[in-house]
């Protein structure tokens, strides 16, 4: 009996920010295309049956099973002619049951045609391997095909990438929960073949926004086109009537793609509707919806993405839909080894760990401390940014508005799937009293790695901590910070718990600032190695100045090597989990703190500077991305970088109501959204020709159809020029730069989904919420001014607030809103029906000043209490509207 074989993955690069990384999931397979064509060259099978045949028996004619071989767990015989195994059910991994043939001989740049006939006692999905016969098990060909007990031809064309003079062709049918009967015959490996050419499926050279646009917003396209010269367009209605024309103004050659494009333009046309096309000649884009509303699914989705990442607990089928219900996952239930008791890994520590809960990273289950930080950073950024921004609306994120169990709790829904997140990289700690004690492990995962698809219950390896790293520890020490001063008005033991975990976090990296991750522990999990930490230290210096005020933590900053730098805050590229200091400015930028006005004025100059930046490279883009990555290299989660940039982007309009910026977060929006080289919407749910194949163990429909998609709100990683997995290497080589992209579960490399990806999506999401809801900077004139003056004295102040109906029409009744930035609580109030939730407040008239007539003023005032540094709120709406303030 030959031994059986697994997969093992290498190492393989991922870049993002300024450093390269090492970032391993998936298994080495090629799955089914979406959106795609493979074609076959005329010729291609006769040029194969021509070459000698390389399986020795594949017919079975003379009775013998020799000298195939099989896993001990599934014995195999010859029945009429065919070679039939007994699968066990009850398997985990694909791998886990086997048939195979050895000592094949493979020639490098060799194109070959496995094909053959099989059938299963019940509908499975196997995997048909070429590969290496021993240790890692690189596969040259690897598919899933679906059978059942129909007897169907297979045919597969793969070329080999190394000379191999002992392969195997293995059928993986391990994984069922049932027994079957796997029988298979005429089986036949020939070189010779014309290797298939990938032509990927844009549909309409008109590019829009599949989902839409706002009223108020700019409303841009692409056309890809051979002609030269200026085409007309028109702007259609659901009723297919011209609603708006124009001409295309020719852009010559894109780089990222190599098209000849051209763009047009109407945004002057500002009708709500559903069902809008645009037309130039004979060719017409993908529908799409003008509205306020446009963006209020996709923030609501993308941040529900959240909730189906969860680990430690039951995924509830009536909030997250019924088809993405399952067990808990890793609570030390059978098989699970669990994560409530997790060791590390030998010779790294000799205590165990409660780290059930977090998020699961990615298309694997493992759990990372450096990429959940920017995530859950990112999420309660984009909550305290309803804090201090105009026109951001902090109700959309409130208790009972996102698809979360903690609803009707008080605290806002956000904020309850952040503690998730949190609660999971405090565990991660270094007990006190233990070797670098109060530093953070870096990351927890499978010992190996397990095969798609698999659901987290049924997941039967081993858990184990990986060494603690300062990076790790720096990202509790941010996040911690910031989590302190959101939870204070809600929970301020856990705001306790989080302030302690931060500053004993940064203390513990002060002690040992160079503890790196090793790049090569990338078995079972992804390395996330981070070899230059000064990005980190200005992170979590800046969160622990704005919470505590300590003057200790500014003199961090003023040291810092990135002080006043701003490419080296900002990268050129966008930041990433490893270049993390943007978050640190963006907070000084805008959340109150002690920073000194020249200081302050200095970090938000470098914010607007950084955004001139991004501004420009969408200026300039022929897509409107911006996103101009030196030579087009465009990098493993290139979508992630986009919206990083509009975040930028987004907190500069924020600081300036400069709509140029405004512009440039909606054309990064309209590029994963559709408007790309590809005519592909990038998040599942959201346009006509949607990812929906995302690289997961948990969504594999495209392997297993009784398993989901991804749910709604689900950012694919986008187009990676490095090619970093199979699949994309076999199908994409040649591909120019924004079109290296693959709807295919396999390509782990350009269609990964990740809790660090989502992040910035669910926030540009949010802030374009906003601007349809009144926030629309320069679109949706304000028609409500107030005046808000504050008198303090030591724990408490008086406020007097004037509310002017500045518009053309009488207002009643009237209702003001705003939200505290810090832990003010009104205790008294006059001529204003006035209702505190957290920080949240809303004011409402009392009846005899419930009318407000244009140019009418209505007055009232308030006492309370407060501890700490306090602010006055800086955003303020009227019945749903951005207010103007007059200081």
């Amino acid at each position: 009996m030959i031994p059986h074989s697994h997969h093992s993955h290498p190492p393989r690069p991922h870049r993002g920010g300024r450093r390269a990384r090492t970032r391993v999931l998936g298994t080495l397979a090629v799955a089914g295309l979406f959106g795609a064509v493979l074609v076959a060259p005329a010729g291609a099978a006769a040029a194969a049956d021509d070459a000698p045949e390389q399986i020795v028996n594949g017919d079975f004619s003379n009775g013998s099973t020799a000298p195939w071989w099989w896993t001990e767990n599934s014995p195999g015989s010859v029945v009429d002619g065919r070679l039939c195994a007994e699968i066990p059910g009850g398997t985990t991994n694909p791998w886990d049951a086997i048939v195979g043939e050895s000592d094949l001989p493979l020639i490098a740049g060799e194109s070959y045609t496995l094909s053959y006939t099989a059938t299963t006692s019940v509908p499975v999905t196997i995997t048909t391997n070429v590969q290496m016969a021993v240790d890692p098990y690189t596969a040259e060909l690897s598919e899933h095909d679906q059978l059942d007990d129909t007897a169907t031809p297979v045919s597969h064309v793969f070329t080999a990438r190394a000379d191999n003079d002992a392969a195997q062709l293995v059928f993986q049918v391990g994984g069922s929960s049932e027994p079957f009967t796997f029988c298979l015959d005429d089986v036949s490996l020939r070189g010779g073949a014309e290797p298939p050419v990938y032509t990927p499926d844009t549909g309409s050279p008109v590019r829009v926004d599949q989902v839409g646009y706002l009223p108020h917003g700019p409303k841009d396209g692409t056309f890809v086109t051979d002609a030269t010269e200026p085409q007309a367009w028109t702007l259609k209605n659901a009723a297919g009537t011209a609603v708006a024309t124009g001409t295309t103004v020719p852009g010559g050659t894109d780089p990222s793609s190599g098209q000849n494009v051209q763009t047009f333009d109407f945004s002057s046309y500002t009708t709500a509707g559903d069902g809008y096309t645009v037309t130039i000649g004979d060719e017409t884009s993908e529908p799409f919806t003008i509205a306020t509303d446009v963006y209020t699914s996709l923030r609501t989705d993308s941040l529900a993405y959240y909730y189906n990442q969860r680990s430690g607990i039951a995924i509830d089928g009536s909030i997250a839909g019924a088809a993405y219900a399952r067990p808990a996952g890793h609570l030390n239930v059978a098989p699970n080894t669990g994560d409530n008791g997790v060791p590390c890994q030998p010779g790294v520590c000799d205590y165990t760990l409660d780290a059930a809960g977090g998020w699961y990273d990615a298309g694997d289950q493992g759990k990372y401390v450096v990429n959940g930080g920017i995530s859950v950073s990112e999420l309660m950024n984009a909550y305290e940014r309803t804090l201090t921004a105009k026109g951001a609306d902090g109700a959309a994120l409130g208790d009972g508005k996102l698809k979360v169990p903690e609803t009707g709790n008080g605290v806002p829904d956000i904020l309850d799937e952040a503690r998730w997140e949190l609660n999971f990289l405090m565990e991660m700690q270094v007990p006190d009293g233990q070797p670098l004690e109060g530093m953070a492990h870096h990351k927890l995962h499978d010992k190996a790695w397990t095969g798609l698809p698999q659901a987290p219950d049924k997941d039967a390896q081993p858990r184990e901590l990986h060494p603690p790293s300062t990076a790790a520890t720096l990202n509790l020490a941010a996040a911690g910070a910031q989590c302190a001063r959101l939870f204070r008005p809600y929970d301020a033991a856990f705001a306790d718990r989080c302030l302690t975990a931060s500053e004993k976090a940064w203390t513990a990296a002060e002690a040992h600032p160079a503890v790196y991750a090793d790049p090569n522990d990338a078995t079972g999990g992804g390395a996330y190695s981070d070899g230059n930490v000064t990005d980190e230290f200005y992170w979590a210096a800046s969160e622990l100045f704005i919470t505590t005020g300590d003057d200790s933590y500014r003199q961090k900053l003023l040291d810092s090597p990135l002080y006043g730098d701003t490419e080296a805050v900002f990268p050129h590229e966008g930041f990433s989990w490893g270049s993390t200091a943007a978050l640190g400015a963006l907070d000084l930028a805008t959340v109150p703190n002690k920073l000194p006005a020249d200081e302050l004025a200095a970090v938000r100059t470098m914010v607007t500077d950084a955004a001139d930046g991004y501004a420009e490279q969408s200026e300039q883009a022929l897509y409107g991305l911006p996103y101009a990555p030196s030579g087009n290299h465009y990098v493993w989660g290139s979508n992630s970088q986009v919206l990083n940039n509009a975040v930028v982007l987004g907190v500069a309009d924020d600081l300036t109501g400069d709509t140029r910026y405004r512009d440039a977060v909606l054309h990064a929006l309209d590029y994963v959204l559709g408007r790309n080289p590809l005519n592909q919407s990038y998040v599942t749910g959201f346009g006509e020709r949607n990812s929906h194949n995302q690289h997961s163990r948990i969504w594999a429909h495209e392997l297993d159809a009784d398993l989901p998609t991804p749910p709604a709100g689900t950012l694919a990683g986008g187009p990676d020029s490095q090619l970093e997995d199979p699949t994309a290497q076999s199908k994409l080589t040649g591909c120019a730069p924004a079109m290296c992209y693959i709807d295919d579960i396999e390509s782990y490399s350009t269609n990964e989904s990740a809790i660090n990806w989502n992040a910035p999506l669910a926030w540009v999401a949010s802030y374009a919420d906003d601007l349809g809801s009144g926030g629309d900077h320069g679109g949706n004139p304000a028609t409500c001014q107030v005046t808000y003056t504050s008198y303090r004295w030591s724990g408490g102040f008086t406020t007097l607030v004037s509310l002017k109906n500045t518009g053309t029409t009488a207002i009643s009744p009237w209702e003001l809103g705003w939200s505290f930035t810090d832990d003010q609580k009104i205790t008294d109030r006059w001529q204003a029906e006035i209702t505190q939730a957290g920080r949240n407040v809303t004011a409402r008239p009392v009846g005899w000043n419930a009318s407000l007539s244009p140019g009418a003023s209505v007055g009232f005032g308030f006492n309370g209490t407060s501890t700490g540094q306090v602010s006055d709120p800086h955003a303020f709406t009227m019945n749903g509207a951005t207010c103007d303030t007059a200081q």
